[in-house]
Order: C-alpha cells, then structure tokens, then sequence
C-alpha cells in the first residue's frame, strides 16, 4: 500500500477549538497535537524541541491547563479549548506575559520562548486556583508567587541559553498584571 493510499483509509475527521477558532481536520489518528497546530494549521509558534515531553518548548493550555503537545494525540482533544502561544496576543496587543518576557529580556534564542510563556500563563492559573507544588511552604493560606514556586513550576520549561533569571523575573512582573488567554 502506498503512503498517500495509507492516509487516505486511515485518516479520521476531527474538528479542534484552537484559539477560539474550530478547525476541522483530516488527520492520522497517530498525529500530535502539536504536529497538528503545526504541520496541518501553519501554527508554528510552539516548537518541537525534543518530541518527548521533556522540554516544555511545545507547551499549550488544554482547557487553562498545561500540556506537553507532543505527548498527546489531536484526537484526543475534541471538544476541548486548546489555546497556543500565537491565541495569547498579537504583535500590536501582547499578552501581559508576553510584554513582561519582552521588557525582562526573558529570552535569549528564542526558541523555548512561546513554551515558556504559555507555561507561565498556565503556572499562574493554577496558582489561582490553588493548587499547591512541592515547595508551597503552606497550602492552607494559598500560594505566594515567590522565586522559589516559580522555579519549581517552570522546571518542566528548559532554555539551553539559561536566561531563567530573567525568565523568572518576567513571570514575577506580570503575575499582577496577567489577563486570561482568548
């Protein structure tokens, strides 16, 4: 059976809410969600650093929560709000975190910048809904966005430049200042 052949009886149809915006889509069952955002719909903010999960630089909120896009299957995700680097502002109205990156020189390269971000709009959600890491000194009173929590909650974000702190200092800025994604 040729390739083209191959796609053909295999693909499904699978219609992804992405940035607002419904998708619909004639996909491999077996492709990514990031591949999807990616290969299929010219997204191309988030990358593809170590197809693994152990990056972060393909981070995206799946419903205000943080997912490592490579691991998961497009599939997977109808029905869900799926929010990249790219649905989080523009060129002309940045996101706070994005304004706070550019002004604390929160990047280097580049390259982990849009997984970072997304990840650092989706560490403050979840501190705002409470949930605790494993340096939340007391769990009882809330959490403090402080050094310490940041650190611990981007750890799944890596920069082989090492701008963290920097990175950290632009999280910190716009944790008072940060809107909610589209």
């Amino acid at each position: 059976m040729e390739r083209s052949e191959y796609r053909r009886e295999f693909s499904v149809n699978v219609t992804l809410s992405i940035n607002g915006r419904d998708h619909a889509l004639d996909i491999d069952p077996r492709t990514s969600l990031l591949d999807a955002c990616r290969d299929h719909l010219g997204l191309t903010g988030s990358k593809k650093g170590c197809d693994h999960g152990q990056c972060g630089a393909c981070t995206m909120l799946v419903n205000g929560r943080r997912i490592n896009a490579c691991l998961t299957l497009a599939v997977m995700h109808e029905n869900d709000a799926i929010t990249t680097v790219e649905g989080l502002g523009t060129a002309e109205n940045l996101h706070p975190m994005q304004a706070s990156f550019v002004e604390h020189d929160g990047y280097q390269c580049g390259y982990c910048t849009p997984g970072q971000v997304v990840s650092a709009v989706g560490m403050l959600g979840e501190i705002g809904d409470g949930w605790p890491s494993h340096v939340t000194k007391d769990i009882k009173t809330g959490t403090e966005i402080s050094g310490d929590e940041i650190r611990e909650r981007m750890s799944g974000n890596l920069c082989r430049c090492s701008a963290y702190p920097n990175i950290v200092d632009a999280i910190s800025a716009a944790a008072g200042k940060t809107k909610e994604p589209a």
